[in-house]
């Protein structure tokens, strides 16, 4: 079943551009062909749309541990090599994550598992150098268990 509405809109412009990546530039591209359109829904629409994407457009992955130590290694290097003004870049996509970690955690259903999403997004930070080694140590206590 071929896409309807923004996700052909998508689609139509990914097969003009044919972009190798989507950065923040061509996501703000993207903002402004697909307008109105939420960042949280264009963001999705980027997401499934197969093209790779910047760590900074695909944002925090929360699916499961795995997505999510990976997707903050990969913001950490974008950190780590931007300025003042790329690191407070990075730290919004990261604190943008928390917020809906928080809200996920409203649901008592998923209340332990987005308290623990937000222990580590927290942690990142606070400290975004520190991440990978509290990381192992935390994914260790994780698999210990109590």
């Amino acid at each position: 079943m071929p896409p309807k509405g923004k996700a052909a809109e998508l689609a139509r412009w990914i097969v003009e551009r044919h972009p190798a990546r989507i950065g923040e530039t061509e996501l703000a591209e993207l903002a402004r062909a697909l307008a109105p359109i939420s960042e949280s829904y264009l963001r999705k629409l980027v997401r499934e749309s197969g093209v790779p994407l910047d760590p900074t457009v695909a944002g925090v992955r929360q699916a499961n541990f795995d997505e999510l130590e990976e997707s903050l290694r990969l913001l950490l290097d974008e950190y780590t090599r931007g300025g003042a003004k790329r690191q407070a870049s990075v730290r919004k996509v990261v604190i943008t994550a928390k917020d809906h970690a928080r809200l996920a955690a409203r649901n008592p259903a998923r209340r332990a598992e987005k308290e623990e999403v937000i222990l580590w997004l927290t942690t990142w930070l606070e400290n975004p150098p520190l991440f990978p080694a509290w990381a192992a140590i935390r994914r260790g206590l994780i698999t210990a268990g109590p």
